[in-house]
């Protein structure tokens, strides 16, 4: 295991919350591979490119990002020990060999000095205890003329599974999902920030496009509203009510969802930032 600066998201992340991400690792890739072929697109990834998976969680990205490298190599870092058993059981299971994942921190984690061709993530730049050291580090990790590519959330109103959420005020003790800049999903939604943060950490000309995708969030309302409730956000928000309360959000919850029934599934938009920069210097091929 690698050392911890980040120690609160590090304990968050092997607890409930990761345990609840590994077991449920197909459904949370149902929600977000949308934005896959987008991020690693925008990574610009060859055959023989060594790259860095951020926040890689269950390792979906990291193995995509393994099959684009077909010559090279795909490193997974990630705070939660539970997700990074699971992406080791899938990797295995689906014969990807140049894939490796790592518990560590990325604000300290010893990465070789440009030992990167490309930087990816998908939702793990958010959660960062100090962003500036930890872009800083990314930097470091980089060769010239690499790229770091990542996806985070834009503003919490563009993102239907949220308004669904808060379908629920009255019922569930609703109080956001905590202050701007704190870590957490929606700690980068300003773009002024992303570049004010990521010139912090030496990088130049950074780019910040919206992009918009649907995820699948479940079979029906009923199989949705479950687990929405179930992951961790949701579960902190029942266990502060009265199990008379909790029937009431999962019964209203499930009325919400129901105008996003298509196709045999529960369908939610979420909007993102997609966010690009280069280090300074020539890319190797």
């Amino acid at each position: 295991m690698g050392r911890f600066a980040n120690t609160a998201q590090a304990e968050a992340w092997n607890g409930y919350e990761g345990d609840q991400w590994a077991r449920n690792q197909d459904r949370w890739d149902a929600v977000n591979d949308g934005f896959n072929q987008l991020l690693l697109d925008a990574a610009a990834i060859t055959e023989s490119n060594v790259v860095l998976d951020i926040g890689c969680g269950a390792g979906r990205t990291t193995r995509l990002a393994a099959r684009r490298a077909s010559r090279g190599q795909a490193l997974g870092l990630d705070l939660s020990g539970p997700m990074l058993g699971r992406a080791r059981e899938s990797a295995l299971r689906e014969g990807v060999e140049n894939v490796s994942f790592v518990q560590g921190d990325a604000q300290v984690h010893p990465f070789d000095t440009g030992g990167f061709d490309a930087v990816i993530s998908r939702y793990g730049m958010t959660f960062f205890a100090d962003p500036e050291a930890a872009f800083a580090n990314l930097h470091r990790a980089l060769r010239p003329g690499g790229r770091l590519a990542f996806i985070c959330a834009a503003e919490a109103e563009g993102n239907e599974w949220l308004k669904a959420l808060a379908s629920l005020e009255g019922i569930l003790p609703l109080g956001g999902f905590g202050k701007p800049g704190d870590p957490g999903m929606f700690s980068l939604t300003d773009p002024d920030r992303i570049r004010a943060l990521l010139t912090a950490g030496g990088f130049t000309g950074a780019r910040v496009r919206r992009i918009e995708v649907p995820g699948k969030w479940g079979a029906d309302a009923a199989d949705a509203a479950a687990f929405l409730l179930d992951s961790g956000p949701g579960r902190h928000l029942l266990s502060q009510v009265s199990p008379k309360a909790q029937a009431q959000a999962r019964q209203a919850l499930t009325d919400t969802l129901r105008g996003h029934e298509e196709d045999g599934a529960v369908w939610l938009r979420s909007s993102s930032w997609l966010v690009t920069v280069e280090t300074a210097g020539t890319a190797r091929s």
